[in-house]
């Protein structure tokens, strides 16, 4: 299986719970696919139809802080002002509301996508590289394809199905799979398990043969897995 390797890092990064809206803005402990499917997105230069899409990815960060900011709250504005003759309409009246956001200190990501036609569009993305909001600017440090190997490997630093099949000690979370746009941005939510320990699963999945190597415990090495998702 051939697949496309995009590493990325960034200096601060934050994946809003989508239901808290103001006085704290905590923040996912990983990009929810949602977050990636934009990514993907923005790198290519439009949406894509994401039937047959399939993304894996590890992600790490230094730390956890967070920072002041602040949202204004506009009100409608009505009626008009004249000035110098001339007719205008009035400001909108509105509010500042201070708030608490959580952030990610330098994150880095190593995407895998079964696209490894795309590699040129990762190396001349179209956008602006982010991840997260759109000041969190985020540089590839390497694209690459790869072929991967199907094997007995370990897992961490990742999200999981949540009826993964393999013993874990990850949270479960509930997070965005997928904003439909034609749907008026209507969001889709998935149960997922955030596994930032290490585990050694029975069933062999696709791994990277330059990733790093672990012995389990019976001695054998074993190499990173790659758990595949789908947005649909």
């Amino acid at each position: 299986m051939k697949l496309l390797r995009v590493e990325a890092e960034g200096l601060t990064t934050s994946f809003r719970y989508p239901f808290f809206m103001m006085g704290r803005h905590p923040t996912f402990p990983m990009p929810p696919p949602a977050t990636i499917f934009g990514h993907i997105c923005s790198a290519l230069g439009g949406w894509i139809v994401p039937d047959d899409l399939q993304f894996g990815y590890w992600f790490t960060h230094a730390g956890r802080g967070a920072d002041l900011e602040h949202i204004h709250l506009l009100g409608d504005a009505t009626g008009t002002f004249e000035l110098e003759g001339q007719r205008f309409p009035k400001r909108a009246e509105g509010n500042i509301n201070p708030f608490t956001r959580d952030l990610l200190f330098q994150p880095k990501l190593t995407l895998y996508l079964n696209r490894p036609e795309w590699l040129d569009n990762f190396r001349n993305p179209y956008y602006t590289v982010v991840l997260g909001r759109s000041q969190d600017l985020f540089t590839y440090r390497d694209v690459s394809v790869i072929d991967a190997l199907e094997e007995p490997a370990y897992v961490e630093n990742t999200i999981l199905p949540f009826g993964f099949n393999g013993p874990s000690r990850g949270a479960t979370v509930v997070m965005p799979r997928f904003i439909d746009y034609d749907r008026n941005r209507q969001a889709v939510y998935e149960n997922y398990i955030v596994l930032t320990s290490r585990e050694f699963p029975d069933t062999p999945m696709p791994v990277d043969p330059s990733g790093p190597v672990v012995r389990d415990s019976h001695g054998a090495n074993r190499h990173r897995g790659i758990v595949l998702h789908t947005f649909v």
